[in-house]
């Protein structure tokens, strides 16, 4: 078995090589500050076998943020539980999934993922870099029935967003592309969604029952999106270059899409 310990920083995060050691799949427990200094518990999953990692954390308003990659399908998939407002007439809870291309640079892989351990489980924990955030215009409305087609995941996860879960048609046609598939194959699975930018943002729309186009931010304020390397010498005093450490990210993403009425989007004000 041999440990390799990163310096600065990321010293309390480690990988251990030995797969006698730990099962393929492996869970690691995080402290995240936010950016409104809240503190939040992120669960990262790593599933080598299925080459997936699932990472999910509860917002301080009881929001339930889950996000999934999928690096056999190149396929990410956030998955968001908001609990409603009763005063306000908001249903008790609702469920959004959103479908985006996977750029698989910007993570570690789930073998390395699944070999990352901490040795101070209670230490709490902000990002070194944190990314610009990116707004996406979701065009597509996907059909969970044919949603495996995209990914086999995708129905098990949304299934509670039947009627809201969104897709990007350019995201979909690149995967399709990039594994030598006919779009239309993707694309049977989803359907065009009245456009976003034919209807006003629901932050301007004063009537609950008006049809409208709804923002949603998700952040994934802790992950690892890169690994570092250290230099040392080998027995024969040759150098070498090692896995040491992990670089870690912030990521802020702005989901575009259309609701049917605005009381499905009260948050966007």
């Amino acid at each position: 078995m041999v440990a390799m310990f990163s310096k600065g920083h990321t010293h309390v995060l480690y990988y251990f090589f030995s797969f006698s050691i730990f099962s393929l799949y492996s869970a690691l427990v995080i402290n995240v500050k936010n950016q409104g200094g809240e503190i939040l518990q992120e669960t990262i999953d790593a599933n080598v076998t299925a080459d997936t990692i699932s990472l999910q954390f509860e917002k301080s308003d009881g929001t339930l943020v889950t996000q999934f990659a999928d690096f056999k399908s190149e396929v990410q998939i956030f998955k968001v539980l908001v609990l409603g407002e009763e005063e306000r007439g908001e249903e008790q809870f609702q469920y959004m999934c959103f479908v985006l291309r996977l750029m698989k640079a910007d993570y570690i892989s789930t073998d390395a993922m699944s070999k990352l351990r901490q040795k101070n489980s209670g230490t709490v924990r902000t990002p070194e870099e944190d990314k610009e955030s990116e707004e996406h215009d979701l065009d597509m409305c996907v059909d969970l029935l044919q949603a495996h087609v995209i990914s086999p995941h995708l129905y098990n996860i949304c299934k509670d967003a039947k009627e809201m879960t969104f897709a990007r048609e350019n995201d979909l046609k690149t995967i399709a592309k990039g594994g030598q598939v006919d779009p239309n194959y993707f694309l049977k699975a989803t359907h065009k969604c009245p456009s976003t930018g034919a209807h006003p943002r629901c932050k301007d729309v004063v009537d609950w029952l008006q049809p409208c186009t709804c923002q949603y931010r998700v952040c994934i304020n802790w992950y690892p999106c890169g690994l570092k390397y250290c230099r040392g010498k080998d027995s024969t005093q040759k150098v070498v270059s090692y896995r040491c450490g992990i670089k870690t990210c912030k990521k802020c993403h702005l989901m575009n899409y259309y609701i049917k009425q605005k009381s499905q989007c009260l948050w966007d004000e």
